[in-house]
């Protein structure tokens, strides 16, 4: 166990409750469509709410709770807003948590692979 390991490194209490806030954030179907959609360009709250198949204002909630958390960026440009993923990060965050959800849902317990496909429509 890790006792044995009197050295082991636990994150900081700050560090596990800003990761458990992006966890939150990510709990969402429309926000992980929205941030989907963001991760391969930026776009306005109407392209998000037609690729998503939901409301404008919802869509501007939930974009309003991703850039608090971090993971979207706003750009204005006149009176329009186009959002982008905040970074490298949170496309390796949201690739990993859907490669996982594909795995799941195949039935594949273990994977000796990398990483680094990120499942789609045609992963099936």
């Amino acid at each position: 166990m890790h006792t044995s390991q009197p050295e082991f490194p636990m994150p900081a209490d700050e560090q596990v409750q800003l990761a458990a806030e992006s966890f939150r954030m990510l709990a969402d179907p429309t926000r992980i469509k929205v941030l989907w959609a963001l991760l391969h360009g930026e776009s306005s709250v109407a392209c998000l709410a037609e690729l998503a198949g939901a409301a404008p204002a919802a869509i501007s909630q939930h974009l309003a709770k991703l850039r608090l958390a971090g993971l979207v960026t706003g750009r204005r440009e006149g009176t329009f807003v186009y959002y982008s993923a905040a970074n490298e990060h949170v496309r390796r965050l949201l690739s990993q948590a859907l490669f996982h959800a594909d795995h799941v849902d195949r039935g594949i317990l273990s994977d000796s692979t990398p990483h680094t496909h990120t499942p789609g429509p045609s992963s099936r």
